[in-house]
């Protein structure tokens, strides 16, 4: 090697990955980490590995947020959706390569997969404002009433993500909890984080506001113990835990009366279906008088 080539030549330049909490890219409280590795064992980076305190604090910054997401028009989040899946459009080559490798699958089948997964991001912003007429609606009652049942969010949804399907599944289950107008906390998946962590950074630069999603990497079952006995979590996705991990958490949801999804298999390269937007959503029903009716008619 020539003198002028030692001179230029360059350390390369490591991806520093972090938690996403309240819109802010925090390190673990504790300042541990755990090495990810590719499908060959081959070290891909550190993770930071997500405390108990960090899951109390990512529960803060989805309460807080909460307010002003669930008070948005369904519109305006169906347009701050589809703004997302334009920013994963753009970096499309970076989750290509992250998928391939913690999936340990080709470029080529990685590039699928991320075309899949922002399909399924727009598909969710398509139904921010339909959802309510599928699930909602007039009542008929016996008495001068309109009977009105509409949908709301629950509030604040613990998301367990898929440990199999570190992009695509992820998507298919964060989505449609914050389509609806629930902010979410996500567990990613344990062996397989980045995707889910480089997520966090396009939210980061898009329209969604700092909180409505909170993204911790770690160990699932540390992490979900604390959210699935939270006071403040009002529902949990099982989906990313095993059958006894399952078990232990939906007995701890039972304190507060969460809504719990158990988890089931799933293919996500499927037409998701309407069932994890309806999943966390309360139904509220309001009467109103319909004033005087006679052989005239409404007295209105």
């Amino acid at each position: 090697m020539s003198e002028s080539e030692r001179q230029f030549e360059r350390l390369s330049v490591f991806k520093t990955y972090k938690l996403y909490v309240g819109g802010k890219f925090p390190r673990s409280e504790s300042g541990r980490v755990y090495e990810v590795s590719d499908s060959k064992g081959r070290w891909l980076a550190n993770a930071p590995q997500s405390s108990r305190k960090d899951a109390r604090d990512a529960v803060s910054a989805a309460r807080k947020a909460f307010g002003g997401w669930s008070g948005a028009t369904a519109y305006n989040r169906g347009q701050v959706l589809y703004r997302v899946a334009e920013m994963l459009e753009g970096r499309r080559e970076q989750f290509t390569a992250e998928v391939a490798a913690s999936e340990g699958i080709s470029k080529s089948k990685a590039a699928a997969v991320v075309s899949a997964t922002v399909d399924r991001w727009v598909w969710y912003a398509g139904w921010t404002d339909k959802i309510g007429q599928v699930t909602g609606g007039a009542n008929p009652v016996a008495g001068p009433f309109f009977n009105l049942s509409t949908p709301e969010p629950s509030g604040v949804v613990a998301v367990l993500a898929p440990q199999d399907s570190s992009f695509l599944g992820l998507v298919s289950v964060v989505a449609p909890v914050i389509a609806t107008g629930n902010t979410a906390v996500v567990i990613a998946g344990e062996s397989a984080p980045l995707p889910a962590l480089s997520l966090g950074e396009v939210l980061a630069t898009s329209d969604v506001p700092g909180g409505v999603v909170n993204i911790l990497s770690g160990r699932t079952a540390e992490l979900a113990a604390p959210l699935a006995s939270h006071q403040d979590v009002n529902g949990i996705d099982l989906y990313g835990a095993d059958e006894s991990l399952a078990k232990e958490l939906e007995i701890a949801a039972a304190d507060n009366l969460k809504r719990v999804l158990r988890p089931s298999p799933v293919d996500f390269s499927a037409a998701p279906g309407t069932d994890r937007l309806t999943a966390f959503l309360e139904t509220k029903t309001v009467w109103h008088p319909t004033g005087s009716l006679g052989a005239s008619g409404s007295g209105y």
